[in-house]
């Protein structure tokens, strides 16, 4: 009887003593630094926790996919582990993906739509976004805001898309109620319109409100916008123009055209940003018709048509300098038109 007793209390030493091997290990395997050797964004997919152990494995952020699955499921406890994009640190253990899986926050990616660019321009940013998934729906121009948004890895560009047209409305909606009186201007449209024009003449921030009140002057006055990125709108059907201006484009017949129709074009050219929406409602009050490039990246500007000539004069020596100089010279679009 007393050796049976010895023999099983060996047993059970040599049991616990395994045990607490096993235990030691196990967890000398779930807290150990992991094979990732930087920093690295995974996609973790939707599948189980086998798809996601070979995503893992597949991107070296753990060593075995069993050893994942097993942790996985002795912790189911702490959480589900959750299908996202996730930002992993170099050498991260077991344990440390496992709360990243669970607790830890989606990696926000960032789509910036620069100001001034068209409704088709921006349709191929949000195509080429990587990680937006889904059709790009139909959008008009001057529609949507310039801005950055923020999205995660797998989200829809329709609802991105409705963001950006909601902040568009916003903006603008807050750009009207705050104009200016007595602006030659029936409608906040009509102010996206003049804005985006503004957008596209003028990359100076601090020139927006004055080209803005060159063609409130002009509105006023009735006298043709003369705007060259109205022109090359036409001349691009919207696409952008990678040439300078042709005298076939200035007579070319549209209603872009604002060398040849008064007033307004009848739609953006553009998206406007909240700079030029609030320059085009509350334009400087200034008694200038005519601006010019002038050599530096931004304008000169004149009352007369006489003094703008000189202005004129001055830049096509710039351009002859720079010409023979093998320099390039200004091209003739967004600003650096010129009303004549």
């Amino acid at each position: 009887m007393g050796r049976t007793v010895r023999i099983l209390g060996g047993a059970l030493l040599l049991l616990a003593i395994g045990a607490a091997a096993a235990a030691w290990f196990g967890w000398r395997v779930y807290t150990a630094p992991g094979p990732l050797a930087e920093p690295a964004q995974i996609v973790v997919p939707r599948g189980g926790t086998e798809a996601v152990g070979a995503a893992l494995l597949r991107h070296n952020a753990i060593a075995d996919s069993r050893a994942f699955a097993v942790a996985s499921l002795l912790t189911r406890g702490e959480g589900r582990v959750r299908a996202a994009e996730f930002a992993f640190p170099a050498g991260a253990s077991l344990r440390e993906v496992l709360d990243i899986l669970r607790h830890g926050r989606p990696v926000q990616r960032r789509l910036t739509v620069p100001e001034g660019l068209t409704a088709r321009q921006i349709a191929a940013l949000f195509e080429g976004a990587e990680g937006l998934i889904g059709e790009m729906p139909a959008v008009s121009e001057g529609a949507l805001l310039p801005d950055t948004y923020v999205y995660q890895y797998g989200e829809a560009r329709a609802p991105i898309v409705r963001r950006a047209e909601a902040a568009m409305a916003a903006a603008l909606e807050e750009a009207w109620r705050e104009r200016a009186a007595d602006l030659p201007l029936s409608s906040p449209r009509e102010a996206l319109v003049l804005a985006s024009i503004v957008e596209e003449e003028t990359g100076v921030a601090g020139e927006r409100a004055r080209v803005a009140g060159v063609f409130v002057n002009r509105l006023r006055r009735g006298m043709p916008l003369q705007s060259d990125p109205t022109v090359a709108y036409a001349a691009s059907d919207g696409a952008g123009l990678d040439r300078p201006l042709t005298r076939a484009d200035l007579d070319r017949d549209t209603p872009f055209n604002t060398y040849r129709n008064r007033g307004l074009p009848p739609a953006p050219i553009a998206s406007p940003g909240r700079e030029a929406l609030r320059a085009a409602t509350r334009p400087a009050q200034t008694e200038d018709l005519y601006f010019v490039a002038d050599g530096t990246g931004g304008h000169a500007f004149a009352r007369t048509l006489e003094e703008h000539n000189r202005n004129v004069a001055r830049w096509r020596e710039i351009e002859r300098q720079r010409a023979a100089s093998g320099g390039n010279a200004t091209p003739s679009g967004a600003a650096q038109s010129a009303p004549r």
